[in-house]
């Protein structure tokens, strides 16, 4: 029963691609482990050739709801506002945009790749920036998908709820990060892993390790294994 993709089956699935930026799509997904969006939002602007850095940008809209008479705000669940009293029949939403950018490390193979594609004229030019990939999240989806299933990939299984998943660009957001857990499981690793993905909760991060860990299966193995050592010497000694 297969958890996430191995490395060996995200290269399979780059090297199923059918073209430049299909290649570059998935390897940035997979060597950064970022969000579909971020990927999509990267602009030629947003990428340091000479540091080898680019700049991610994470823009989250949630919905703020307001007390109609007295401003305050309110959950879902209020029929009455917490500060006035009043009834509350119809709250006030506003949408709110929580913009969170942090700065990710690229390799020497990826900045070849990105000035390649560059120079070959492949960004998309909309609204005065220069982005990488013109194109949805919807598309961005429907090519992962297309590239897995001609690398014969098989559907992965949710290890928390057993439920069946196609292969998608956050399946390549998983492998990354736990493919990191495997290198360093550390304190200063996981700390590291939850900034570079951009995770606001540690919980969050902490869950790969659960996914990516062997520990307490090879623990209680060796427990029951020395047991049965100890019974195997004694019936020896009889």
């Amino acid at each position: 029963m297969k958890t996430y993709l191995e490395s060996e089956e995200v290269e399979k699935l780059e090297l199923a691609t059918c073209s430049q930026r299909d290649r570059l799509l998935i390897r940035l997904l997979s060597r950064l482990g970022c969000r579909v969006s971020e990927a999509l939002a990267i602009s030629v602007d947003d990428i340091d050739f000479t540091e080898r850095v680019v700049v991610i940008q994470h823009l989250k809209t949630r919905l703020r709801l307001d007390c109609p008479h007295c401003h305050a705000r309110l959950s879902a669940s209020h029929v009455f506002c917490p500060r006035c009293g009043l009834k509350v029949e119809a709250a006030v939403s506003q949408a709110r945009e929580h913009r969170r950018i942090r700065t990710l490390p690229l390799d020497n193979e990826i900045i070849e790749m990105i000035r390649d594609y560059v120079e070959q004229g492949k960004p998309v030019l909309r609204n005065g920036k220069r982005f990488l990939f013109g194109i949805s999240r919807h598309q961005a989806w429907r090519i992962v998908k297309d590239c897995a299933q001609r690398a014969g990939l098989k559907e992965l299984v949710n290890p928390a709820t057993g439920r069946k998943m196609g292969i998608s660009p956050h399946r390549l957001r998983d492998a990354f990060a736990i493919h990191a857990v495997k290198t360093d499981d550390s304190g200063d690793g996981l700390r590291l892993l939850q900034e570079h993905l951009g995770h606001a909760s540690f919980n969050t991060t902490a869950r790969y390790r659960k996914v990516a860990g062997d520990e307490h299966r090879e623990w209680y193995e060796k427990l029951w294994s020395k047991q049965s050592q100890i019974k195997h010497k004694e019936v020896k000694m009889d």
